[in-house]
């Protein structure tokens, strides 16, 4: 279903692209919008337990997509350094593939909205407490179960692993 990668030695192992999903802070979410056209919005998100979380408003573009239509990818860059002297860039990113819902029951939503206040804040645990509580009625949370995840990064990136290996 998914397709195989052309560059298959500039794959990320699936241990690597969990360590880009864990260390990024933002990606861009892409749905299928409005009259068929691509929707890609950026968004800050977690990655916990194995699926990606998002906050949001609780109506617009992104709401109304994901009823159409569950399926979405999501990317996040984790380098992205012209090495001009080279004619190249060194890149390293992740691809996500999967199915987006929202969370309804609060619990789910509550530990979803913890779990990213954390992320972003992880040295003030009663402030986050604090600002969980505060918005849980406010926002809607998203959570993305990964059905397919690959990674690639540029060829001088993976030969510097393969020889770390």
């Amino acid at each position: 279903m998914f397709r195989e990668m052309r560059r298959n030695k500039q794959a990320l192992p699936q241990e690597a692209c969990v360590e880009v999903l864990m260390r990024g802070t933002s990606g861009v979410l892409a749905l299928e919008g409005d009259g068929g056209y691509p929707y890609a919005v950026p968004l800050s998100y977690v990655y916990s337990d194995g699926k990606l979380f998002f906050h949001c408003a609780q109506s617009g573009h992104k709401l109304d997509a994901i009823a159409r239509n569950e399926k979405v990818s999501f990317c996040v860059i984790d380098e992205d350094r012209i090495v001009s002297e080279e004619y190249t860039t060194y890149f390293r990113s992740v691809i996500v593939f999967g199915r987006t819902r929202v969370l309804e029951n609060d619990a789910e939503k509550r530990a979803a909205l913890s779990v990213l206040a954390a992320k972003y804040t992880p040295d003030d645990p009663e402030g986050c407490e604090r600002e969980t509580e505060g918005a849980l009625s406010r926002v809607c949370m998203l959570e993305l179960s990964i059905d397919h995840m690959s990674g690639k990064e540029a060829i001088e990136l993976a030969r510097r692993r393969a020889g770390a290996d």
